[in-house]
């Protein structure tokens, strides 16, 4: 299934609810089939607000410009009332978290930040951002936290851009310089 992931199965064994949204966004992000010239995978996995979830990038890189194509997700949020809007609320988390990965710097010139509103302050807007695939995970848990969770995609987004580059990057906005 590619470099790192049985190694993360094998650590999961004793949680089994991290296991379970790892393994279904492996396999629904095609984790080891080949992908187009020029792009790359990347998955990560986090837990927090009670939610388990797992999220595979799909990026190319040209030159220093980083492009997401693709973001497929699984996520175990615990009992939900309406999972229409937990993939709404994971839609929109996920393109915040992008654009924090992307481009989310604040800078400051004489003690003051220099951007005001979205005309000097990028995010992704429509024509850039990316297939987003979102598969929910039918759960007896108590309902769970799911705004937060989504924006969570950094690592992926960077394993993908090292998977594609064999460069780390550890800072965000990512950056290949």
């Amino acid at each position: 299934m590619g470099w790192g992931y049985p190694f993360h199965r094998v650590l999961l064994d004793k949680h089994p609810r991290l296991k379970r949204v790892l393994e279904l966004a492996a396999e629904k992000a095609g984790w080891g089939a080949p992908l187009p010239a020029g792009r790359a995978r990347g998955i990560a996995l986090m837990e927090g607000y009670g939610t388990s979830m797992a999220q595979v990038a799909e990026v190319s890189v040209s030159g220093s410009t980083i492009r997401v194509h693709r973001i497929v997700v699984a996520a175990d949020p615990g009992r939900m009332v309406n999972p229409n809007i937990v993939r709404q609320q994971l839609e929109g988390s996920i393109i915040y978290g992008l654009s924090a990965v992307l481009y989310g710097e604040i800078t400051l010139k004489d003690g003051r930040v220099q951007q005001s509103n979205f005309h000097d302050y990028p995010v992704v807007r429509m024509p850039e951002s990316p297939a987003i695939e979102m598969h929910i995970v039918e759960s007896d848990e108590k309902p769970a936290g799911i705004g937060e969770p989504g924006t969570a995609l950094g690592p992926a987004v960077a394993n993908a851009v090292f998977a594609a580059t064999g460069k780390r990057l550890r800072r965000l906005p990512l950056r290949l310089a």
